[in-house]
């Protein structure tokens, strides 16, 4: 049975406009966005096929292009839409940090790392930069390494700062692993660095190490 012939309540786009989208399951958001199923499939149906093939919805999400395109009924056009509304909600959520203040507690810097980098499969290390009343100047990627590994040298950390002109910086890096329990490597470059910024009167606010369900703070756990 198409969607057009089920009773106009049960249908995912007007269950949206008229209960709002948390009230749709994973499948039936999916299905907003694929718009149209397969052979013999509605777009509900194939929603769940991708769901149960990928184990969830971020598993789909997290596909390369070359993954995404195998799967019947999508292609080139849909990757490019999914990634742009991936984008989207990382700009969303960088707008809801962007020169606010009391960075170091904020809920909203930790929802903005996990999107920018839980889903990376190399690590990364990336540089919030902030003004004296600690509102976001930028958000950059500094370095970038292997699976498990990124090679942090504190010069190019300090001229980035500097270039900024930022009164403190915030850390984060990602772990590929999914664990987000900060290594003793961490703590050594995280010394290294708070050193090296002190140099120039640039404070260090936190670290933060991305897991995949968590981000650890640093600041929090007494390792600043």
């Amino acid at each position: 049975m198409a969607i057009s012939d089920w009773p106009h309540n049960e249908r995912p786009r007007e269950k949206l406009l008229n209960k709002g989208a948390r009230h749709l399951s994973d499948a039936e958001l999916l299905a907003i966005f694929l718009r149209t199923g397969t052979m013999g499939k509605t777009a509900v149906d194939l929603a769940r096929d991708l769901l149960t093939h990928n184990g969830s919805l971020r598993g789909l999400l997290n596909l390369n292009q070359q993954q995404f395109c195998e799967h019947p009924g999508l292609g080139d056009v849909k990757y490019a839409q999914l990634q742009a509304v991936l984008e989207i909600g990382r700009r969303y959520l960088y707008e809801g940090i962007e020169r606010g203040e009391e960075m170091l507690s904020s809920d909203a810097v930790r929802r903005y790392l996990q999107s920018r980098m839980r889903h990376l499969q190399r690590e990364v290390f990336c540089c919030l930069y902030l003004d004296t009343r600690h509102g976001v100047i930028a958000c950059e990627d500094v370095f970038q390494g292997t699976i498990d590994c990124a090679n942090i040298y504190p010069r190019e950390v300090v001229k980035q700062a500097l270039a900024h002109n930022a009164a403190a910086v915030i850390f984060a890096h990602n772990h590929p692993s999914g664990i987000a329990e900060p290594s003793e490597a961490d703590k050594f470059i995280t010394g290294k660095l708070v050193q090296a910024l002190e140099l120039v009167d640039i404070r260090v606010l936190d670290h933060m190490v991305v897991g995949d369900n968590e981000v650890v703070s640093f600041a929090e756990q007494g390792l600043l």
